[in-house]
């Protein structure tokens, strides 16, 4: 697999080596290695080891339906599959702001995503290495250094940017710092307005996390 990278997404990672990846930089911008070397954790945030956890936040029941304002097209639906990849593969289409997980018969279930804005998007495959329910989020220093503000931490819950569940995206055992996970911000969906990760109504991703099984194929285009 190989990551494009156009520059670091706001993402935590557990533990390891960062896999190589293949920076394209429109400006000077720190490396991941010193971001390491400072225990800087860099990403969406939310830092996960393998398998399937959760955050201990337990919410009073799981989302039912759709905010009134998220367009029609953006809303979960069975489609023919387009991406001619075998079932149970998620494929992100960056450009139509659309993830589809692929099912059997020539078919695919089609979600609305919002995506990373412009110097922060990225393509490449990877695997679905953990998964976590409401998982907690965890600014990362060059966030933090922006925006002095933020909490060092945010439990999981109903205000945390990482949404009710997150699917932590790996390659070779070792984290890319890319999730899909679901937003606090619905209005989101359908937008590049991400930090590089793959953003999701939390309707939609509570569905997708109990579909996917972990070591998942993802595809990013």
């Amino acid at each position: 697999m190989r990551l494009v990278r156009r520059r670091d997404p706001h993402a935590a990672v557990a533990s390891g080596n960062i896999m190589t990846l293949r920076w394209v930089r429109s400006q000077a911008f720190s490396t991941l290695a010193v971001c390491l070397a400072a225990g800087a954790l860099a990403g969406c945030g939310g830092a996960a080891g393998t398998g399937t956890s959760s955050s201990g936040y337990v919410a009073a029941a799981m989302a039912t339906s759709y905010p009134d304002t998220l367009p029609v097209q953006f809303r979960r639906q069975q489609v023919t599959d387009p991406t001619g990849e075998a079932p149970g593969t998620i494929v992100i289409n960056t450009s139509d702001k659309f993830l589809y997980l692929v099912e059997p018969d020539g078919k695919a279930m089609r979600y609305g995503v919002g995506v990373g804005r412009e110097g922060f998007g990225w393509t490449g495959e990877a695997k679905v290495g953990a998964k976590q329910e409401w998982p907690d989020w965890v600014p990362p220093a060059e966030m933090l250094q922006r925006r002095p503000d933020l909490p060092l931490r945010m439990a999981g819950g109903p205000e945390n940017p990482l949404g009710a569940r997150a699917l932590y995206l790996h390659r070779d055992g070792k984290d890319t710092l890319f999730r899909i996970h679901g937003t606090n911000e619905p209005k989101t969906i359908g937008q590049a307005m991400s930090s590089g990760c793959i953003r999701m109504v939390n309707f939609d991703v509570e569905d997708l996390y109990q579909r996917v099984p972990l070591g998942a194929k993802v595809v990013v285009r």
